[in-house]
């Protein structure tokens, strides 16, 4: 028999989706979420998943709840692990309790993965700590939204008398009659408010004010839903603790195109920045075989006194063949190792090699260079790359008569399911910045997207000169860091944004 698991997906930063309810998305058989859950989270889920989007979202509701819950139990049934994923928490104002009674009729087993709430983790982001001694010792969160055909059943005169922190989900639309209700019962019109729109996402809005003035602000502002409403004196603080509006990349949107084994760094430090992040890898790398070269040149490695790697993905690769052979990294001791710059000198190092010589420029040309003057009479050089790579590297060794052999172990290839998606965005100029780590990632990017798509409207933010050389080529605006690291592509960012 299959298994059903709620997980909380939290309320929208991917950060704060647990390490169990990750794990539980990965392992999934099928996939049945809400339309607010966030697309680096939905991006978690496996290839092979049935993925089921049941539309649900506030006064939406295209999948009803009822046949939600059949389908959790059909798909239990057909000895699936099934994962139901929810915005915010399972438990609160979710319905998650309505999910779980039909499973619990049939006998199919069933867990809860608790969420992060919005309740507590957007006042957070927005400065305001929901209890505070100096100001109040309770909170009460609340639904601003009734049953359809009904009014709104809330006790003004017990949330006011108990003086605490008042919380409201799902309130946006019912906001000017739960400020007014709050007054009649004698709560001050002085009182500080809060209304917070997008909460723990890089569009965060927040707007404070007075619960007589918030309604008609909100209604100046525009502010839509999802946003939750904060009423209580603790929101005077939000000026002083605001952490998150005030960082240097916050409402800045971003494209990362690295490969999705290797977004993880860039795409973290970016949204710890306040970066809206859109990961887009539009390269992937298929290791070559049967390859013939590979074979014989990993049967003659005594030949060659030089090991020659340019990427990262050509250590893994590299690692792959030799396992393949029934080889391990002992067999290239007597080697020295050149690598194309740090990022790939890291990768080796993860293997347990370090890499002789590292150029103090990453590109083709200064390796080469180094190479040229490092490799003595009468050694051979061993390079292991990309099958359609930069034509500098060789061309430059064969014109200093090094000997070498270039062979090929892995393609690029260049596709995303979501270049649709991509290239909306780049029309409504909703990207401010792409990244570009290789040439092959602008190549990538560009082939991506539908012909004709307009690459004026964003910077491309890239890592080197031959990056900045393949964008400027696609006719894009360029940014290029100092040294070919991510820390400096992300510093060169920073530095743009705070002129």
């Amino acid at each position: 028999m299959g298994k059903v698991t709620l997980v909380g997906a939290g309320p929208g930063d991917p950060g704060l989706l647990t390490i169990k309810g990750r794990q539980a998305i990965m392992d999934a058989d099928v996939v049945v979420y809400d339309r607010l859950v966030g697309p680096e989270i939905l991006a978690l889920m496996p290839e092979q998943a049935e993925c089921i989007d049941v539309g649900k979202q506030s006064n939406h509701h295209p999948v009803p709840q009822w046949r939600i819950n059949e389908i959790l139990l059909e798909k239990a049934q057909e000895d699936k692990k099934v994962v139901r994923l929810k915005g915010g928490d399972c438990f609160l104002f979710g319905r998650g309790g309505e999910e779980l009674e039909l499973l619990a009729q049939h006998g199919i087993p069933f867990e809860v993965i608790p969420g992060i709430t919005s309740a507590l983790s957007v006042p957070a982001y927005a400065g305001i700590p929901v209890t505070h001694r100096d100001f109040t010792s309770s909170v009460h969160i609340i639904t601003g939204h009734a049953k359809a055909g009904s009014t709104l059943d809330i006790d003004f005169d017990a949330l006011v008398r108990h003086k605490g922190t008042l919380v409201f989900l799902m309130s946006v639309a019912s906001t000017p009659m739960i400020l007014d209700g709050l007054m009649q019962a004698g709560m001050s019109r002085e009182v500080p408010a809060a209304m917070i729109e997008r909460g723990t996402l890089p569009g965060q809005r927040k707007l404070v004010a007075q619960v007589g003035t918030l309604a008609q602000r909100m209604k100046e502002e525009g502010i839509s839903s999802p946003a939750i409403l904060i009423v209580g004196s603790v929101c005077g603080l939000s000026d002083d603790f605001d952490w998150f509006d005030s960082l240097p990349l916050h409402g800045v949107t971003v494209a990362v195109t690295r490969p999705k084994a290797r977004a993880g760094t860039l795409t973290d430090r970016l949204r710890q920045l306040g970066a809206d992040v859109i990961s887009y890898p539009c390269i992937e790398t298929q290791t070559i075989w049967p390859n013939m070269p590979v074979v014989e040149a990993l049967a003659s490695l005594d030949q060659y006194h030089w090991l020659v790697l340019t990427s990262p993905a050509g250590v893994e690769v590299l690692v792959q063949l030799l396992d393949a052979a029934e080889m391990d990294m002992r067999n290239l001791a007597h080697m020295k190792i050149a690598v194309i710059g740090a990022g790939t000198a890291k990768k080796l190092k993860e293997h347990g090699l370090r890499a002789d010589y590292v150029p103090a420029v990453y590109d083709s040309v200064h390796l080469a260079e180094g190479l040229i003057r490092l490799v003595q009479e009468g050694e051979r050089v061993l390079m292991l790359r990309a099958e359609i790579g930069t034509p500098e590297l060789p061309e430059l060794l064969a014109q200093a008569c090094v000997a070498f052999e270039d062979v090929p172990v892995y393609r690029t290839l260049y596709q995303n399911g979501r270049s649709e998606e991509m290239a909306e965005l780049l029309a409504q100029g909703a990207v401010d910045v792409v990244t570009f780590t290789s040439a092959s990632t602008v190549q990538g990017f560009v082939e991506s997207l539908p012909e004709g798509t307009d690459f004026t409207g964003f910077t491309a933010l890239c890592i080197g000169p031959s990056t900045e050389k393949a964008a400027k080529a696609a006719g894009m605006r360029t940014l290029t860091a100092a040294n070919a690291t991510i820390d400096a592509m992300l510093t060169t960012l920073q530095e743009e944004y705070t002129k």
